[in-house]
């Protein structure tokens, strides 16, 4: 089947990818097309933007965590049901796990898919074309499609950007003028999720000033490849009742994770913040991460939630809570201003978010006989490490030990680990 699919790369972090990605996919949408979102690597916050943009769900992939083929199939599933495939690229185009691994341009390789280039030319003119010519010529695999040229004021200083496009044989598909109301602010671990009133307002303006000055219609022309017709595997689905923690303060899923719980069987969401209790007949309770320090007092009021969580792990339920689901079945939180609040309990760690000190990367672990992969990302630290077993051990992608402790009690496991079990079945854990 013909689609349009590409990656959306920068040779570094800034550059504009997302606040472009999301306002291209609204312009998708929009025109009638049919867009499907990705986010490479294992960013958890993007997608969510992707979903409010383009009305679909977003899926990550990484081909560190899961492997090459795991990652195609993924894409070329649920390319089935789109037929614009906009591939949003983490950090500098070749920058991943370790070289090149799980990077933009490995993903692009991958899928084989072009790459469209955003390029911060605010401080640069002509001296875009030695970069963009590095960039074409890096991977002779990698096909770069065409530059977009992010945070240019004039169609002057855009004439010397073209040139130089031209001159290296790289298509511009055009500019974005710096414009402070589609800028997205940032928060300590990554883009907002909170005041979602706000979103539409900026990926509908993101989305008008990309239709402004880029050439949709030759990006999609540009990028239009073959892609494979394949059918959804057949799964059967399991008897467990699965519930899942998700509001405003647990809400950092993989989707494919998601996937793979439903073939276990029924999946139910809760809220922690605002439910009374977990649902009834929960043979699993999975606790992601998110933002729970941001509603300690709504979650440490919420006494009937945390004896309902507590009591179903003391009697051997299965709990798979990670870093901030993790926090919250401890004895306490501790905020940024020094208050501390009660949580669950069922562990008798202690967390803080004051002496913040940023953990981040990717994680090989093992837990007993069940290895997986993860990545980890946080600034909370423990205050108090309990008496908990301490099970399984974990490396970076370098293959140096890292810190971070697996609890496990009774059949409930904790960790600041984000788990991707795409290709696992994560019940084999217990």
């Amino acid at each position: 089947m013909k689609r349009s699919a590409f990656v959306i790369a920068a040779p570094y972090s800034g550059s504009g990818k997302t606040t472009i990605t999301i306002g291209l996919l609204r312009a998708l949408y929009k025109r009638g097309n049919v867009p499907k979102p990705f986010k490479c690597g294992p960013d958890y916050l993007d997608p969510f933007h992707h979903e409010v943009a383009a009305n679909t769900l977003s899926y990550n992939l990484d081909a560190y965590m899961a492997s090459e083929d795991h990652v195609k199939y993924i894409f070329n599933r649920e390319m089935q049901q789109g037929d614009v495939g906009v591939v949003e690229g983490a950090m500098g185009m070749f920058d991943g796990a370790k070289r090149s691994v799980g990077s933009a341009a490995h993903i692009a390789k991958t899928l084989k898919i072009p790459v469209v280039l955003v390029i911060d030319a605010r401080a640069m003119a002509y001296s875009a074309a030695p970069l963009l010519y590095g960039f074409k010529h890096f991977d002779p695999e990698i096909n770069i499609a065409g530059v977009i040229f992010n945070f240019v004021k004039t169609e002057s200083h855009y004439s010397f950007l073209k040139d130089a496009a031209a001159d290296v044989g790289i298509e511009s598909l055009g500019y974005i003028p710096p414009n402070d109301s589609v800028k997205i602010e940032s928060r300590y671990l990554g883009l907002k999720i909170d005041e979602k009133d706000q979103y539409e307002a900026i990926v509908s303006e993101a989305a008008k000033h990309i239709e402004r000055s880029v050439d949709i219609d030759k990006l999609i022309d540009i990028t239009t490849v073959d892609l494979p017709d394949i059918e959804d595997k057949d799964a059967n689905k399991g008897r467990l009742n699965i519930s899942i923690a998700s509001d405003d303060a647990f809400n950092f899923f993989y989707r494919e994770n998601i996937n793979i719980l439903r073939e276990l069987g029924e999946v139910t969401l809760f809220s922690p913040v605002n439910d009374d209790t977990i649902p009834d007949g929960t043979d699993m309770l999975y606790l992601a991460g998110g933002y729970p320090e941001f509603y300690l007092k709504q979650l440490s009021d919420n006494i009937s939630m945390l004896n309902s969580i507590n009591k179903f792990g003391i009697s051997g339920g299965k709990i798979l809570a990670e870093c901030g689901g993790m926090m919250y079945l401890g004895a306490s939180i501790t905020d940024a201003d020094g208050e501390e609040f009660s949580m669950v309990n069922l562990f008798d760690y202690k967390t803080s978010m004051q002496n913040r000190k940023l953990t981040l990367g990717y994680r090989d672990i093992s837990i007993g006989n069940y290895n997986i992969r993860g990545h980890e990302f946080h600034y909370s630290q423990y205050t108090d490490e309990g008496t908990a077993d301490i099970v399984g051990a974990a490396c970076n992608a370098s293959g140096i030990k890292a810190k971070t402790k697996v609890y496990r009690k009774n059949n409930a496991i904790a960790s600041y680990f984000h788990l991707y079990w795409g290709e696992k079945n994560i019940n084999n854990l217990f």
